[in-house]
C-alpha cells in the first residue's frame, strides 16, 4: 500500500492531468461534432464548429485543471493572473489547432475528423507543458 501512496504522490498531477486532458478533450471533439452537423456546408463550418469547441473546452479545462489537476488556491488577484495567462496559452494553442487542422485537411487531404483527433494530442502535449512550467507553477 505504501507502494501505491508514493506512485500516487509522485503521479498524481500527470494523472488527473491526463484524465482531465481526455474530458476535455472529449467535450471539445462531442461540441465540434455537434456544430459541425448544425452549421450549413462551406469553408466557414469547421473553423467555426472549431472555435464553438474550443470556448467551452477552455472553460471546462481552466475549472478542472486550477481545482483538482494543480490544485491552486491563490487568491483573487493572482486567480485572475492565472486566469488570463490560462486563456492566452489556449489562444496560442487556439492557433495551433487551426493551423493543424487547416493544413491537414484542406492542403493534405485528411479527414476533417480524424484530423481534429490528432490535433488535440498535439494540444493536450503544448497546454500541460504550459500550464505546469507557466501557469500554475509553483512558488
Amino acid at each position: 500500500m505504501d507502494r501505491m501512496q508514493a506512485l500516487w504522490k509522485k503521479y498524481r498531477e500527470v494523472f488527473l492531468y491526463l484524465v482531465f486532458g481526455v474530458l476535455t478533450t472529449a467535450v471539445n471533439y462531442l461540441v465540434y461534432l455537434f456544430c459541425r452537423t448544425l452549421l450549413p456546408d462551406g469553408a466557414y463550418r469547421i473553423a467555426a464548429a472549431n472555435l464553438a469547441a474550443w470556448v467551452l473546452s477552455v472553460l471546462f479545462a481552466y475549472y478542472t485543471n486550477r481545482r483538482f489537476v494543480f490544485q491552486s488556491r491563490t487568491g483573487a488577484a493572482a486567480a485572475g493572473r492565472e486566469l488570463v495567462s490560462f486563456v492566452l496559452a489556449r489562444v496560442f494553442s487556439l492557433a495551433l489547432d487551426l493551423a493543424f487542422v487547416y493544413a491537414v485537411v484542406y492542403l493534405l487531404g485528411w479527414d476533417d475528423r480524424l484530423a481534429k483527433l490528432v490535433s488535440n494530442v498535439i494540444v493536450i502535449i503544448v497546454n500541460y507543458v504550459l500550464s505546469k512550467l507557466v501557469i500554475f507553477r509553483k512558488s
